[in-house]
């Protein structure tokens, strides 16, 4: 009995002296970590993470512990991989980055759905969820792109549409307030 509560309390003082890091929902910073690199291995936004933590500017220390927003699940990830892979082949990586920022843009836009699934699987909302190519396998480029967009969100000029003008039918895309052009698409509010 005793060398069970000597072991016992051992194992309670070597848990006690682990890093919060531990926790899923949070993280303890250590030297050279930045916002940016946190946001990239959690698979959140740095303003997520500054908003969270009452963090202004980018300033954060070795043992300080951080609350983790929700993360994109890797499903998600993989979705939203696979839409930019079919919607910006042959665009910028650029451009790629933006595609994946319009999606996420609305997922957080009263306008849209509250999730990536359900964003891109919106009736109409994207020509490869209605002709299937949705389901082919997206490059390391298009996930790196998911990966820059996911970490950076909410930094972007909040486009909630993107068209390529050659060859949209839509007159109503046509009214959209158009941010920027990157490639063949245009970013539009």
């Amino acid at each position: 009995m005793k060398k069970w509560f000597i072991s016992s309390a051992l194992t309670l003082g070597l848990l006690a002296s682990l890093p919060l890091a531990a926790s899923a929902n949070s993280y303890t910073i250590v030297k050279g970590d930045t916002l940016w690199s946190i946001g990239e291995r959690y698979s959140v936004s740095v303003l997520d993470l500054q908003k969270t933590n009452d963090i202004e500017g980018s300033l954060i220390y070795p043992g300080q512990v951080l609350t983790l927003p929700t993360a994109v699940s890797a499903e998600e990830r993989d979705l939203l991989s696979r839409l930019v892979h079919a919607e910006a082949k042959g665009e910028p990586y650029e451009g790629k980055v933006a595609v994946a920022t319009v999606v996420l843009n609305r997922v957080n836009s009263s306008q849209f759905p509250n999730t990536i699934k359900e964003v891109i699987n919106q009736s109409n909302a994207f020509t490869p969820v209605q002709n299937g190519s949705i389901n082919k396998p997206a490059d390391q480029e298009a996930k790196k792109a998911v990966d820059e967009a996911i970490t950076f969100g909410g930094q972007g000029n909040g486009s909630l549409f993107f068209y390529n003008p050659d060859t949209a039918t839509s007159d109503w895309i046509f009214s959209r307030e158009v941010i920027t052009k990157i490639g063949n698409h245009n970013f539009a509010k």
